[in-house]
């Protein structure tokens, strides 16, 4: 593989071109040593055997780092004017032209809410048939459309109701919600430009706390906002933080006791309608299942453009695989092509991205299997086909501590914008962890079969329990017991 750098710029001096190359060689070591320093404050956060001290250590030695990589990242910044890009001018023009507009605007508009003009509409409509085209037909994939109306007991078993949250806290007098993370960042910002001279030391310190504001625990968070002295808008202190589910809940029917949720992700839809998708495909493995539609997250804080808005559309693909087979027929048609990939490894060693070829990812264990690598072939070839800059896109590997304890490898196709990079697509081998909960919570075998050339034998655990014993020790509650039991020996 060959080492891949930022895209040539044209300088007046090759001076400014130089500092400008060793600006960035010593930024993408600085981000290397915060990739690390992050993962390490995971794995510290995660052990029982850490102490507060070691890890106020570990995550003060972060602080410093990201203040140097954001300073260093400025300065570059100024050095290349062809970098810069007037964002306040660009998002009137959109307005102007009528892109997007706040929706209901003359009521005085909903944060997170906007609605897409005739441009947009046009652009839209153009990019989902070239989705459509590019993937469920070209690669013959089943397409479903799902309600995006979700009964809670669907959510709660993907583990969206419990841990879909953020942070939030409310003005005692009115009740207005705000996002508590965001409120501490606002009063840093706000407090830093009040004052110009304040001492650099002082400056760095503050900077530490804005960085960390969405690590903070609860009761941590309190304890900043009100260093801060930040008040609700009634003029009050804002109440104690706590987390807020971010999914829209309804109920179903005029009786109002069955509950349900706008879905966050259209994922869920497809996967419990595994059994159906799977006769439809007349009982063939592997298959790709796909949805275009809405998602819907109630944002406390809804910025940073459209990146962060409470309703939005989405383009999903799940592919079902043999788990102990993972090849793909087309691999061999992507293999040649080069994406710049961003390895766990090179995150926390050189700070940079590397250009390879799919085939030599998936030889050399950089990508975990062929499926995975043939899907973000077809991304970055969709990405160019409708006019992304190949340049400013790559595909960074989540670390070990960032993926959950079922996947096997995932990978998130950024976007260089002027928010910085941002994702755009997610490429996660989920093993078979969502088939599995829907299964098990429903009592539906969520499982294809394949007929072998030869018979094979299998040795398997059978627990017999003595039902007398088990009735006299637990009484009523020798069934969970002994479910319990029978769960485990599935994995003996």
């Amino acid at each position: 593989p060959k080492s891949h750098n930022l895209p040539p710029t044209t300088m007046s001096a090759s001076g400014s071109a130089s500092g400008l190359a060793a600006l960035q060689d010593e930024l993408d070591a600085l981000n290397a040593q915060i990739t690390k320093q992050g993962s390490a404050v995971r794995a510290l956060k995660k052990a029982s055997s850490s102490n507060a001290d070691e890890i106020a250590v570990a995550v003060d030695e972060l602080k410093k780092l990201k203040i140097t990589a954001e300073t260093l990242r400025q300065k570059k910044e100024l050095l290349d004017p062809t970098k810069q890009f007037n964002r306040k001018v660009f998002d009137e023009m959109i307005l102007r032209k009528m892109f997007i507009v706040p929706s209901f605007e003359i009521h005085g508009g909903v944060k997170g809410l906007f609605d897409l003009g005739p441009p947009a509409c046009a652009l839209k409509a153009a990019m989902v048939d070239a989705w459509r085209k590019h993937f469920v037909l070209t690669e013959s994939m089943l397409e479903m459309e799902c309600t995006c109306l979700t009964p809670e007991a669907v959510l709660k078993t993907s583990g969206h109701v419990d841990r879909f949250t953020d942070l939030m806290v409310k003005d005692p007098v009115s009740g207005e919600c705000f996002r508590a993370d965001k409120l501490l960042e606002d009063a840093i910002d706000e407090l830093i430009e009040a004052n110009p001279d304040m001492p650099v030391e002082e400056r760095e310190e503050h900077m530490r706390i804005q960085i960390q504001a969405d690590a903070f625990s609860p009761a941590e968070l309190d304890e900043q906002l009100t260093k801060y002295g930040c008040k609700a808008p009634s003029g009050e202190p804002y109440g104690a933080s706590f987390p807020f589910n971010l999914m829209f809940k309804t109920s179903i029917g005029p009786e109002g006791t069955s509950v349900g949720y706008l879905r966050p992700e259209t994922a869920q839809g497809l996967f419990v309608n595994f059994r159906r998708l799977l006769d439809a495909n007349s009982q063939k493995m592997p298959f790709a299942a796909a949805q275009i539609g809405l998602g819907f997250r109630n944002e406390i804080a809804p910025r940073s453009g459209l990146l962060r808005v409470r309703e939005f559309c989405m383009a999903e693909i799940e592919h079902f695989v043999n788990p102990n087979d993972k090849s793909h027929p087309n691999f061999a048609s992507v293999a040649g092509k080069e994406l710049v990939l961003f390895g766990r490894d090179d995150q926390l060693g050189s700070g940079k991205t590397k250009t390879v070829t799919v085939g030599d990812a998936v030889s050399s264990g950089l990508v975990n299997n062929e499926t995975l690598a043939y899907f973000m072939a077809r991304t970055q070839l969709f990405m160019e086909r409708i006019g992304m800059d190949p340049e400013r896109l790559r595909f960074r590997q989540h670390l070990t501590t960032e993926m959950a304890h079922y996947a096997c490898d995932c990978w998130d196709l950024e976007i260089q914008s002027s928010y910085g990079w941002v994702e755009c697509v997610g490429h996660a081998d989920r093993a078979c962890y969502d088939l599995d909960v829907h299964g098990k919570a429903t009592k539906t075998p969520m499982v294809a079969t394949l007929k072998l050339d030869e018979a094979m034998e299998v040795e398997m655990a059978k627990l017999k329990f003595d039902r007398k014993a088990l009735g006299k020790t637990f009484k009523a509650d020798q069934r969970v017991v002994s479910g319990a039991l029978e769960a485990l020996a599935e994995n003996w």
